[in-house]
């Protein structure tokens, strides 16, 4: 409660609107003017910008949610038979779910933070080559060496 009013202190409008308020969830009121047809909107709200590719619909975005959602289970299966049943198969479906895992969170934070054709160009490039040499390097380290289960294994046993 020290925390509410110290905030409420600092913001000047109390505790109320900081709990009771529901401008966050409520629709902005849209009344037409009498010069215009065109309604327009009453409320100052923030809104996020239109996706870069909108016209490539919702469908893919909506399958490339559902593929990050596939990988992050196929992680959480590959935990524990990486754990049971160490091998090659299991080692080289993590180099890829967890080269891709990272690839598309990262890919992420990018859209986020950074801003500017240049600057983005330049990021998803730098990203594509980092996703890249982790595969190989964890591919070159799965052929050549003891793979990622024993690896794992072999830290946690010292």
């Amino acid at each position: 409660m020290a925390a509410v009013f110290r905030l409420s202190s600092v913001c000047h409008r109390g505790v109320k609107p900081l709990f009771y308020r529901s401008t966050l969830l409520g629709r902005p009121l849209a009344l037409p003017l009498k010069d215009q047809e065109s309604p327009y909107l009453l409320s100052a709200r923030i809104h996020a910008s239109q996706n870069l590719d909108a016209a490539s619909g919702s469908t893919a975005a909506s399958l490339h949610w559902t593929g990050e959602r596939v990988v992050s289970l196929w992680l959480l299966a590959l935990l524990p038979a990486g754990y049971f049943l160490p091998g090659a198969v299991v080692d080289y479906s993590l180099a890829a779910a967890l080269t891709l895992h990272g690839h598309w969170g990262i890919g992420q934070v990018l859209t986020d933070y950074v801003h500017g054709d240049t600057k983005i160009k330049m990021a998803n490039a730098g990203l594509f080559l980092l996703s890249t040499v982790t595969f190989a390097g964890l591919c070159y380290f799965n052929y050549n060496d003891v793979g990622i289960c024993k690896a794992v294994a072999l830290l946690w046993s010292k």
